[in-house]
């Protein structure tokens, strides 16, 4: 029986991880963050298609093919959580779980980076605890989805 696929979307501006204000979002990199996810995946049994674009409508296809083949998303949309009802749509298209992450508590931020559409679409959503965040969410879909399984 093959691992279930959960796909990590990353959006805009993301792959500066590392240099891109890091006292906002830390020193690790993409890559430290993909090492992260992949090792956390590996000891939950599960698998990982982990991707990254500052384009909007490359994360919306991206979504749409979810459909078809994983078991859940978790997505940090970056910048496009604040602006993008189209990414919202296509997430609620889905029949899967979808965990919403944020590196940064986006509720101490500016104002216009405290309300995201995403969430409207999101099982849950994770902020504020930097690349913990992304294992604290494969965590809670495994959970999730040994549920689905009983």
């Amino acid at each position: 029986m093959a691992a279930p696929l959960i796909l990590v979307l990353n959006g805009p501006n993301l792959n500066l991880l590392g240099t891109r204000e890091p006292a906002v979002y830390g020193t690790g990199t993409l890559d430290d963050l993909e090492t992260l996810c992949a090792e956390t995946a590996e000891g939950l049994g599960v698998s990982i298609d982990f991707r990254q674009s500052n384009h909007e409508g490359e994360l919306i296809t991206w979504i749409q093919e979810a459909r078809a083949s994983a078991a859940g998303l978790i997505i940090n949309p970056a910048g496009y959580s604040h602006t993008s009802i189209a990414l919202m749509d296509a997430l609620a298209a889905l029949d899967i779980p979808v965990i919403e992450v944020h590196l940064s508590n986006i509720h101490k931020r500016e104002p216009f980076r405290q309300h995201s559409y995403v969430s409207h679409a999101a099982t849950g959503v994770i902020c504020g605890l930097g690349f913990a965040g992304y294992r604290l969410a494969l965590i809670a879909l495994s959970d999730i989805l040994e549920e689905e399984d009983q």
